[in-house]
């Protein structure tokens, strides 16, 4: 990543006038700095305190932007981490369950958290001296060389040393801080699937073999660390020593020519004490880069993820819920030739796939594992565009009521899970959907933690079946509805979903089971070479 990335400007417009008053002070401090060392040149050399006053000012007003400095460093930081991570969020979501299906959680949200936490640091100590940096060492060489030509040129030729061995330095640092975070993303994405199945490797009693996969593991992650806390630390002395030598350089040949009367004695305090300054935020440049590179390789993975394109929305309408409509009553959704093609897979799932969803009908669709069956629920859904075929007329977001493979609850209870898409829906309506899902055996009040756990797989899958039924949209995608249930629950759920198809509802289920499929008006068989309708 570069210095000042116009990709942080771009993705965090807030923190723009922040960063602006972080120039103007910093142009204000190198002025203060040049006019500090007049004063104080003068104050020795002419051995008058007539100076001193203005020397006070100076040194209070320095205080003063070196305070103005750090608030508006503080304010930039906070507008650019928050508004990074809200677009982050956003266009996580955007970019649709295909593909953060391909992407591990715990990576993502660590970038999200610690990752744009971890960029604090670089606005709050590495851009303020990243500022100084640049107009301070310009002013102050500008000001030695009107005073002294010959110490200009040392200063001048000395100057770009430092930066030159700070960006072969920081090349490799950047490589360090991203083999780090990806290390790092690796421990957090393994101990959360290991956290999430604690209970099944307790059960076949692989827990314990889990300590030397997190102990090997941690222990790249502590490697890397230490790869770079070397690097930083040589890197440092690297850049001390050279500045250090610089100075001396240009002291002595002041020390020589003052000697040999070359050279009055107030210049050569301007230059003594000018010298130093020149250096300085540059070397603090270098120390702080390490303490930011993290952030820095975050926000790189956090720009790949914002540049990549995002499919287009579904479409959305008005509408209330609990009631049945659509667009067009009683039009089919046509499902034409649909194709989509997957990365890394030989061939498309599904392939060429044609059907209708009909109001009053249910359509089941079958096949094999991985013939495409979920993911034409998610073309239809509008969140995956297909690689070839049509769907028409697309169905609204807001007219599709829908129940995925793996659903998601929350914390909270069964009824706030229901009540999801529909919070301020009649107690009644919840009651009505539950009993319709057969959620009889579990009380509305049951707690629920995260992931739904304190449920069983298919009290889950009820549950949320329960929250589509809830909305009543006129269509319904079901991804395995009646898998995880015995036969009397299976059987309660397919008359629910007969009714909900004589109601005028089009009702599409995913089935293996041989009792859903028979329970269809229509049944699709995703393996053939074109699926079609049967009459």
């Amino acid at each position: 990543m570069r210095p000042l990335d116009p990709r942080l400007l771009r993705y965090a417009r807030r923190a723009a006038v922040p960063i602006g008053a972080l120039a103007a002070l910093g142009v204000i401090t190198a002025g203060l700095v040049i006019v500090q060392a007049v004063l104080l040149a003068t104050a020795i050399a002419d051995r008058t305190a007539a100076v001193l006053i203005p020397l006070a000012v100076v040194v209070a007003a320095r205080a003063l932007t070196a305070w103005g400095s750090e608030a508006s460093a503080h304010r930039a930081s906070a507008a650019a981490t928050s508004e990074l991570r809200r677009r982050l969020l956003t266009h996580v979501i955007r970019l649709g369950p295909a593909w953060r299906r391909k992407h591990k959680t715990a990576e993502l949200a660590e970038l999200a958290t610690q990752g744009i936490d971890a960029l604090d640091g670089y606005f709050t100590a590495y851009l303020p001296k990243l500022i100084l940096a640049v107009v301070v060492p310009l002013a102050v060489l500008a000001t030695i060389t009107a005073a002294d030509p010959l110490s200009g040129a040392v200063v001048a030729v000395t100057l770009p040393l430092v930066p030159v061995f700070g960006a072969l330095i920081g090349m490799a640092t950047g490589r360090h801080a991203k083999e780090r975070w990806r290390a790092l993303g690796t421990l957090a994405h393994h101990f959360l699937d290991v956290v999430t199945g604690l209970p099944t490797l307790k059960v076949f009693g692989r827990a314990a073999a889990q300590r030397e996969q997190i102990a090997t593991v941690t222990d790249s992650y502590r490697k890397a660390t230490m790869k770079a806390l070397r690097l930083a630390f040589l890197s440092g002395f690297a850049l001390e020593l050279i500045a250090t030598m610089s100075v001396a350089l240009v002291a002595t040949e002041i020390g020589l020519r003052l000697a040999y009367g070359h050279l009055d004695l107030r210049t050569a305090l301007i230059v003594l004490i000018l010298a130093p300054e020149a250096y300085l935020p540059l070397r603090a440049l270098g120390t702080q880069f390490h303490a930011t590179a993290d952030g820095l390789a975050a926000a790189e993975e956090a720009f790949a993820v914002l540049e990549t394109p995002a499919p287009d929305p579904p479409v959305i309408t008005a509408r209330s819920a609990g009631t049945a409509h659509a667009e067009d009553p009683g039009r089919a959704v046509e499902v034409a030739g649909v194709t989509v093609r997957h990365d890394g897979r030989p061939g498309p799932a599904p392939d060429n796939a044609t059907l209708a969803v009909t109001p009053g009908k249910i359509t089941a669709v079958t096949g094999p594992s991985g013939c495409g069956k979920s993911t034409l629920l998610e073309v239809i859904r509008g969140v995956r565009q297909p690689s070839a075929g049509t769907v028409t007329p697309r169905p609204a977001a807001a007219d599709i009521g829908w129940l995925p493979q793996d659903p998601t609850l929350f914390t909270g209870t069964v009824e706030a899970n229901i009540r999801l898409g529909w919070p301020d829906a009649p107690d009644a309506a919840v009651a009505e959907a539950a009993r319709q899902a057969a959620l009889d055996d579990v009380p509305l009040d049951t707690p629920v933690s995260e992931y739904g756990r304190g449920l069983s797989a298919g009290q889950r899958r009820r549950v949320a079946l329960a929250r589509a039924l809830l909305l009543r949209r006129p269509v319904l995608l079901l991804d395995e509805p009646t898998a995880g249930l015995d036969a009397e629950r299976e059987a309660t759920v397919l008359r629910t979903l007969r009714g909900y198809a004589d109601a005028g509802g089009a009702v599409l289920v995913v089935a293996h089971r041989p009792a859903a499929i028979a329970a269809a008006d229509n049944v699709v068989d995703l393996t053939a070479t074109r699926a079609e309708i049967p009459a």
